[in-house]
C-alpha cells in the first residue's frame, strides 16, 4: 500500500470556496464546506491522510512539510482553482521528483487529456466517480488495469483506460466521519445559515433532476440517485454521536436529492430523532405539508432549496422541473411549520433580461426565506449550460472568478450584459435584506445566539 495523501490545496488570496463547494468562489461571508469528495476515498485507503488546507489556513510551505512523507498525492481541483492547484503540485514535485501526483474533480473528469497535456507535473487524473480508482492506485495496481484513469506513461504518452461504472452498493462505502474526526478541525468550517460547529456529508450521490447548470450530476455523480439505506445512515449517525458528542450543533445532509424518496427521508429522520440530532438537508421546493411536518417533528431545522429564478420561462429553460405556484405553497408550509429555509437563486440564466431579474428579486422577497444566496450563472465545462453558451455565443469571457476570488459573469445576452448581471446580484441582496421582514429576525438571532457572536468575532479577527 502506497503512503497516500489526499489534499485540498491552499487557496489563492481571497478565495475561500474550494473545489468541494457547489460554486467555487469567494463567499459573501467566509464559508467552508467539508472535503467530502476527498474524505470518501480517504476512508477507503488505510493509513492515508486528508489535508484540507484552506479552512485550516495552511500554506504551500505547510503542505510541503507534510507531503514529503508520501509516495502518492491526490489533489481535488476545480475549474477556477486549477492554475493555482497546479502550482502547489509543482512545488511538491520539486521537493520530491519521485512522488506520484494526480488530480480529481469535475474539471479533470471532463477534460482529462487537456489537463494532462497542458500540465506536465500531473501524472494522472481520475475520471467520473473516482473513489475506488484512488483505492486501486494506493494499492499499487498497474495503471493500465485501473478503470476510470487517464495517465501519462513512461514515454510521456497520454493513455486512457475504460470507464469505471458508478457505485451502486453504497452501504459498503465506509463513513467519512472517522476521517473528519482524525484529520480535520470541525471548528474551522463555517456556513452562515448552519449552526456552528456543523458537519456536512453525503449519504449518496446522483440527482434525477436535469438542471442544465448543475455541475456534479453532469460530470461525476450521474442522474441516478444511489444511496445508503436508512439503517446504514442510522448506524453512521450513532457513530457520529460517539465521535463528536455534543460538539456538533447540526448535521447537514448534502445529497442533491436527499428528500426525493420521501419514505427513505422519513425513515432516516426517525433514527435522527432517536439520537436527538438537529439536522438540515437539500430539498426541492415541492415537498408536501405532511412530509415536512414529519421531518420537522424528527429534528429537521433547515432546508436548503434551489429556487433559482422567479420567472417560469427561465425555470423551464434550465429544466428545473418546478412551478412557481408549487414553490409558493412549499414556502407557505415551511413558514407555517417553523422550518428555516435558505433559498438559493441564480442571476444570468438563459435567457435573462432586466425584467426577469426583477421578477426573481420580487419572488425572493415574496417567498421570504430566512436567508438567501445569490450566485451568477456559471457555465462549468461538462454541463449543458456550457454547451449552450458555446453554441449560442453567450460567452463574454471564460474566467469564472476574478483574481480576487469573487465570482464574475462569463455570460452575456442581447438584453443583459455581464456587468448588469453582476450588478443585479448586489441589488438583489440589498433589496432582500434591507426589508424589516428580513433584517429583524436576523438581528434578533445575532443578539440571542452566543455561537453567532463568537463566529462574528472570529471572522472579523481573521480579516485583520
Amino acid at each position: 500500500m502506497k503512503t497516500t495523501l489526499f489534499l485540498s490545496p491552499p487557496s489563492f488570496d481571497g478565495f475561500d470556496g474550494g473545489a468541494g463547494a457547489r460554486y467555487q468562489a469567494k463567499r459573501e461571508i467566509t464559508s467552508f464546506w467539508y472535503p467530502t469528495w476527498l474524505a470518501q476515498p480517504a476512508a477507503l485507503v488505510p493509513g492515508s491522510r486528508l489535508v484540507d488546507a484552506p479552512p485550516h489556513s495552511q500554506t504551500v510551505d505547510d503542505v510541503l512539510k507534510i507531503a514529503k512523507d508520501y509516495e502518492l498525492v491526490i489533489m481535488h481541483t476545480s475549474t477556477p482553482s486549477l492554475a493555482n492547484d497546479v502550482k502547489c503540485a509543482e512545488a511538491i514535485k520539486a521537493q520530491n521528483p519521485n512522488v506520484q501526483i494526480g488530480f480529481v474533480g469535475a474539471h479533470v473528469a471532463v477534460l482529462p487529456e487537456e489537463t494532462l497535456r497542458e500540465n506536465p507535473v500531473i501524472d494522472f487524473v481520475c475520471r467520473n466517480e473516482f473513489d475506488y480508482t484512488c483505492k486501486e492506485l494506493a494499492e499499487g495496481k498497474p495503471w493500465d488495469e485501473i478503470k476510470g484513469l487517464s495517465y501519462r506513461d513512461q514515454l510521456g504518452n497520454i493513455c486512457q483506460t475504460e470507464e469505471r461504472p458508478l457505485i451502486h452498493d453504497w452501504d459498503a462505502m465506509p463513513s467519512v466521519l472517522p476521517v473528519y474526526a482524525r484529520d480535520l478541525d470541525i471548528s474551522k468550517y463555517f456556513i452562515g445559515y448552519l449552526q456552528h460547529p456543523y458537519i456536512s456529508f453525503y449519504t449518496g450521490r446522483g440527482c434525477s433532476a436535469k438542471c442544465t447548470f448543475c455541475l456534479w450530476p453532469q460530470t461525476i455523480g450521474g442522474h441516478l440517485y444511489r444511496h445508503k439505506s436508512p439503517e446504514a445512515v442510522g448506524r453512521e449517525m450513532a457513530e457520529a454521536k460517539e465521535l463528536f458528542g455534543d460538539k456538533v450543533r447540526e448535521y447537514m445532509f448534502d445529497d442533491d436529492t436527499f428528500t426525493i424518496d420521501k419514505h427513505r427521508a422519513i425513515a432516516i429522520s426517525e433514527h435522527l430523532k432517536r439520537l436527538n440530532i438537529t439536522w438540515s438537508c437539500n430539498a426541492r421546493a415541492n415537498l408536501d405539508y405532511n412530509t415536512l411536518k414529519t421531518l420537522r417533528d424528527n429534528g429537521l431545522r433547515l432546508l436548503l432549496v434551489g429556487v433559482e429564478s422567479g420567472n417560469q420561462q427561465v425555470l423551464n429553460n434550465i429544466k428545473k422541473g418546478i412551478k412557481l405556484e408549487v414553490a409558493r405553497e412549499f414556502m407557505k408550509n415551511c413558514h407555517k411549520l417553523g422550518i428555516t429555509v435558505h433559498g438559493t437563486f441564480i442571476i444570468g440564466l438563459p435567457i435573462e433580461t432586466k425584467e426577469t431579474v426583477e421578477e426573481t428579486i420580487r419572488f425572493a422577497c415574496e417567498l421570504s426565506p430566512h436567508t438567501i444566496q445569490v450566485s451568477i450563472a456559471a457555465p462549468y465545462p461538462g454541463t449543458e449550460l456550457y454547451a449552450q453558451a458555446r453554441e449560442n455565443g453567450w460567452f463574454a469571457n471564460e474566467s469564472l472568478v476574478a483574481t480576487s476570488g469573487i465570482q464574475t459573469s462569463t455570460l452575456q445576452y442581447s438584453a443583459l450584459s455581464s456587468a448588469e448581471i453582476e450588478d443585479a446580484v448586489e441589488r438583489m441582496y440589498r433589496k432582500f435584506y434591507f426589508r424589516p421582514k428580513a433584517i429583524i429576525p436576523i438581528v434578533r438571532e445575532m443578539l440571542t445566539d452566543r455561537q453567532i457572536k463568537i463566529l462574528m468575532i472570529y471572522r472579523n479577527s481573521t480579516k485583520t
